[in-house]
């Protein structure tokens, strides 16, 4: 157990601090999807931006490779040295990503080496990620009071988005002030530059962390420990239905946050400007909606609220996106990307603590970091790449009902799923 009580304040400090963590760490994973449009002449050789584009999105696919990877490692890591450990670790690896991207020379002055060092730098990030998502998930589940979980666990896609929004926002301050020309031949490095920094802030505040009650208890310790056989022998279902309810959420999620910046510029014809300016203002809205939906999902169940985007999602998303490819006004793009947000909120508020919720503290973080890595690797880490590819063949329209099958699949996983809420496997309050 911990040697300090906790009290409602250092809970919530302790909260504040993970989440915070976490917001940098989407901040610079993000910073690449913002800023692609920018430097992907700089690394490739010239040619049509379509293809430009696709090479760069073939970089971010590899990635989420490398989640399952760092999920994996970093997991095993969290469960055996403290969920703490494995946040500190995780952004000091980000760091190194971010400060590779942001120093490393163009095609144009060391050839091949250029594509091949930024390869480099995102498998860091990639392997960063992957051991966030878990630690992070399972840090903010653990540390919340029983009551309020889904509340509080929210806050981990608060943060995300967050990240990505801040990301977004310094793309918008940069294109007003500097403009494009400055942007796409030096001024797209500055987000990797302030994302190395802030990751250092970040790495003394997690330092400062109080760890969790689940992870101290000597239960915990005296469990098996935790591994990947472990994980695959005694815990099957759960890894599978993580996996389940992860593939329909994640291509959403993506599709609408990190590939809608190119959708609304390849396809709906906005200007680079306009399209980020919709984008953010969206996800603006989408971030402040998930502690309403986490709180909601405290009153009448994880499950509800899941079968909820998943109905809506198989249901709305090809009339969404079909609306989305022809129109030319902001307003309804904005309106026609905010309507789809609010329905992925069913996923992405509880997603999290649906996942702790399934399994036991000395496996938690592996458990919840590595199905959900595998699944976010397939289905979210290819998204832009299978949008783009099918977009260049010219058959656009098939990337809409493969994002709606998708939904469809989680969404037999949530009917099928119990409630965590009532039966869930975190008994520390």
């Amino acid at each position: 157990m911990t040697d300090v009580p906790m009290t409602p304040a250092r809970r919530l400090k302790n909260i504040v601090g993970g989440s915070a963590g976490n917001l940098v760490e989407w901040f610079d994973w993000f910073a690449y999807a913002a800023f692609t449009v920018y430097f992907a002449p700089v690394f490739f050789p010239a040619g049509e931006p379509t293809a430009q584009l696709l090479s760069t999105a073939a970089i971010l696919a590899v990635g989420f490779l490398m989640r399952p990877v760092g999920a994996w490692v970093m997991g095993v890591y969290a469960d055996r040295k403290g969920r703490k450990a494995g946040l500190t670790l995780s952004v000091s690896l980000m760091c190194a990503g971010s400060l590779l991207i942001a120093c490393t020379p163009g095609y144009a002055t060391i050839g091949l080496l250029a594509p091949a060092l930024l390869l480099l730098a995102r498998m860091m990030q990639g392997l960063s990620v992957g051991g966030e998502y878990g630690s992070s998930a399972t840090y903010l589940s653990e540390m919340a009071t029983a009551k309020h979980r889904g509340f509080w666990s929210s806050f981990q896609y608060v943060t995300l988005i967050s990240g990505q929004l801040l990301a977004l926002m310094l793309l918008i301050v940069l294109q007003r002030t500097l403009g494009e020309d400055a942007l796409s031949d030096w001024a797209w490095r500055i987000p990797f530059f302030v994302g190395a920094a802030l990751a250092v802030v970040v790495f003394w505040l997690r330092r400062g962390l109080d760890e969790t009650r689940a992870f101290n208890d000597p239960a915990t310790r005296a469990a098996p420990k935790s591994s990947a056989l472990e994980l695959i022998l005694r815990h099957p279902k759960e890894a599978l239905i993580v996996i389940g309810l992860t593939a329909g959420g994640t291509l959403a999620f993506y599709t609408y946050t990190t590939y809608l910046q190119k959708f609304l510029i390849n396809t709906s014809g906005f200007t680079k400007a306009q399209a980020t300016e919709i984008s953010a203002a969206a996800l603006f809205l989408f971030m402040l909606l998930q502690p309403a939906v986490g709180a909601l999902s405290d009153r009448v169940g994880r499950k509800p609220v899941m079968i909820t985007f998943g109905v809506l999602g198989v249901v709305c998303t090809v009339p969404i996106m079909s609306a989305l490819a022809v129109t030319t006004d902001a307003l309804t793009a904005f309106a026609l990307s905010l309507s789809a947000l609010v329905i992925v909120s069913g996923y992405t508020a509880i997603n999290a603590v649906v996942k702790a919720e399934l399994f036991p503290a000395h496996i938690r973080a592996l458990g919840v970091a590595l199905p959900y890595a595998l699944a976010n690797a397939v289905f979210g880490g290819t998204a832009e790449y299978v949008a783009l590819w099918l977009k260049d063949r010219q058959v656009e329209s098939l990337y809409f009902w493969y994002v709606t099958s998708m939904i469809g699949v989680s969404l037999i996983t949530y009917v099928l799923m119990r409630d965590t809420r009532t039966k869930s496997l975190i008994v520390e309050d």
